[in-house]
C-alpha cells in the first residue's frame, strides 16, 4: 500500500469499530463525526496528506526496501549520519504543523518500532518466534502506514506495592492463561494518548520486579485498537466545540488520553514480542536503543514547542509595546535559551552518532538524555513567561461572537486595539497565548511535558547512575596531587 492519504486514515478509523467511551457513553456511528474526535482526527489526517504534498514528499518519504512503495521516513532504519538528518527533517515538518502540541504524532512510535525491529535479535533470544514477530510487525505497520499509540504505566492504585500485591491481582493488566491461539490478558493500563490510532503497543513499564509472582505482568505485544474485549475509557475532552478563533490549539490538537481495559483479550502468538521475562522487559528500551531514537523524535517536537512559545512571546512584546523593559528582555531571552539548548542537544547527538551493535546508526545518548531531563523543567517556565508577559490581557479577551455583534464591534475595535495592531489581530494573538498558557488544553500540555518520560526524580537518578563521572573525578585527583605538602 505505501503512504496513505488523510482520507484513507479517516475511513480506516470509521471502519474499525472500537469499544471507546467518553462522558459515560460509548461512541456510536462514525468516530470521525464525534465532537470529541472530529477535529483531532482531521489534524492527524493532515499529517498523512503532507506526505503526498509534491513540495514535501522528497523530504518525508523513502522507498520501501521490501515493496518499492513510498514509505514514511520515520520508519527508515538509519545507517549513516545523513540518514539521521533526513529523519529529523521529516519529523520537523510534522512537529511544526502542530507547533509541538501533538505528542503522539505517528513518527514518535514509528521511531520506537524502527529501533526494536533493528534489534530483533534481542527478542529472538527469548524465543526465535518473537524476533520474527517484531520484524513482520514492523514491516506490516510500515507498508500500511499505520498510526500507533502505546501504554506502559500500571494503574495508579497503590504505589507502595508491586502489581502482584495489589488488592486485586487483575488491576494491572496481566497474563491469565496461555492457549494454542495466544495469550489471554486481563486488567488495565494507563495511559494511552491518541486513542484514534490504528494499533496499540502494550509494552513494559520501566521497572518490573523479576520474580515469579511478577512474571504475568511482564510482556510486550501489539494489537489493533478494534480488538474484541479491549476497551478505552477517555477523560473529558478539552476540545469544547469552539472555533479555531476562540480555541486555536484545543480545537485542532486535542489528542485525548485514555485508560486501556483488557476484558480477557486474546493476543495472538504472532503479535507477542516478549512474555513473562521481567529481566528482558526491563532491558528492552536500553538494549535496543529504542529510547534513544524515541528521544531523538521528542527533542524535535520540543524544539518546535519552544519555537512556538518564542514566536508568541515576541509578538506579545511587539503588540503591546513592552520591549524596552529589561525584565521583559530577560524573560524572552529565557525562551531563546530553551530553544537554542534543544537545537544544540539535537545537533550534538547527531554529530556524535555511532552504529549500534544491531547495525543501526544511533544518536549519542548523553545530549538527548540531558535534553529530556531539562525540558520538563523548562516548559512550565516557558508557559509562565507567557502568563507574565500577557498578564491581565489574558483575562480580557473577546470571543468570535463578540466581534460578530454589530452593537459591540465599535467598542471592541476601539478599546481592544494595541500599539501597532488592530483589535482583531491583537485578540487572535492573545487567544492563542491563552490557549497555550491558561486553558485546560494548555495546562494538560504542561502536565504532559512534566511527566513525558516518567517520574523526573527517577529520571535524574538514572542519569546520575549512568553518567560516567570518573574522568571529572580524576581531573580533581590530579590537581590535588599537585599541592605542596611538607
Amino acid at each position: 500500500m505505501g503512504i496513505r492519504t488523510g482520507e484513507q486514515y479517516l475511513n480506516d478509523l470509521d471502519n474499525a469499530k472500537r469499544d471507546l467511551w467518553i462522558d459515560g457513553e460509548a461512541v456510536q456511528g462514525k468516530i470521525t463525526d464525534h465532537p470529541a474526535f472530529r477535529n483531532i482526527s482531521r489534524s492527524v489526517a493532515h499529517l498523512y496528506d503532507m506526505q503526498h504534498d509534491p513540495e514535501l514528499q522528497g523530504e518525508m518519504t523513502y522507498t520501501s526496501p521490501s515493496t518499492g512503495n513510498l514509505a514514511g521516513l520515520s520508519f527508515m532504519q538509519p545507517h549513516t549520519k545523513e540518514d539521521l538528518a533526513r529523519r529529523r527533517i521529516m519529523m520537523q515538518h510534522w512537529a511544526r504543523y502542530s507547533h509541538g502540541m501533538m505528542g503522539r504524532a505517528p513518527d514518535y512510535l514509528n521511531s520506537e518500532l524502527m529501533a526494536i525491529a533493528g534489534a530483533a535479535g534481542f527478542f529472538g533470544q527469548q524465543d526465535p518466534r518473537f524476533g520474527d514477530n517484531v520484524c513482520k510487525y514492523y514491516e506490516y505497520v510500515r507498508e500500511n502506514d499505520l498510526c500507533l499509540t502505546h501504554t506502559l504505566i500500571l494503574p495508579q492504585s497503590n504505589r507502595a506495592v508491586s502489581a502482584a500485591h495489589q488488592a486485586d491481582p487483575y488491576l494491572a493488566a496481566r497474563v491469565v492463561e496461555k492457549t494454542s491461539e495466544g495469550v489471554i490478558i486481563r486488567g488495565a493500563r494507563m495511559l494511552a494518548t491518541l486513542p484514534l490510532s490504528d494499533e496499540i503497543l502494550v509494552f513494559p513499564s520501566t521497572v518490573i520486579r523479576n520474580t515469579e509472582e511478577d512474571r504475568p505482568y511482564a510482556f510486550a505485544f501489539a494489537l489493533p485498537l478494534a480488538t474484541p474485549g479491549l476497551r478505552l475509557i477517555c477523560r473529558e475532552s478539552f476540545d469544547h466545540g469552539r472555533s479555531n478563533f476562540d480555541h486555536p490549539l484545543g480545537s485542532r490538537f486535542e489528542e485525548m488520553d485514555a485508560v486501556v481495559v483488557f476484558h480477557d483479550v486474546l493476543v495472538p502468538w504472532e503479535r507477542i514480542f516478549l512474555l513473562e521475562d521481567g529481566d528482558r522487559c526491563n532491558r528492552m528500551y536500553a538494549d535496543t536503543d529504542a529510547t534513544v531514537h524515541m528521544t531523538h523524535q521528542v527533542i524535535v517536537k520540543n524544539m518546535a514547542k519552544a519555537e512556538f512559545i518564542l514566536g508568541v512571546a515576541s509578538l506579545i512584546v511587539d503588540t503591546i509595546g513592552i520591549e524596552q523593559f529589561q525584565h521583559v528582555q530577560e524573560k524572552v531571552a529565557e525562551v531563546v535559551i530553551a530553544l537554542e539548548s534543544m537545537k544544540a542537544f539535537l545537533i550534538a547527538s547527531e554529530a556524535n552518532a555511532k552504529m549500534n551493535s544491531w547495525g543501526v546508526m544511533t544518536p549519542e545518548w548523553t545530549p538527548l538524555n540531558i535534553a529530556r531531563n531539562t525540558f520538563p523543567k523548562m516548559y512550565p517556565r516557558l508557559v509562565e513567561i507567557l502568563q507574565q508577559l500577557a498578564a491581565g490581557g489574558l483575562m480580557a479577551i473577546p470571543s468570535q461572537k463578540d466581534f460578530a455583534n454589530p452593537e459591540l464591534r465599535p467598542d471592541i475595535d476601539r478599546f481592544y486595539q494595541a500599539r501597532n495592531t488592530s483589535a482583531l489581530d491583537r485578540t487572535r494573538l492573545f487567544r492563542l497565548a491563552w490557549d497555550a498558557a491558561i486553558s485546560a488544553f494548555g495546562n494538560r500540555q504542561v502536565l504532559y511535558e512534566r511527566f513525558f518520560f516518567g517520574d523526573p526524580v527517577r529520571m535524574a537518578g538514572a542519569l546520575y547512575q549512568s553518567y560516567d563521572k570518573e574522568p571529572a573525578k580524576q581531573l580533581i585527583r590530579e590537581f590535588l596531587n599537585q599541592s605542596d605538602v611538607s
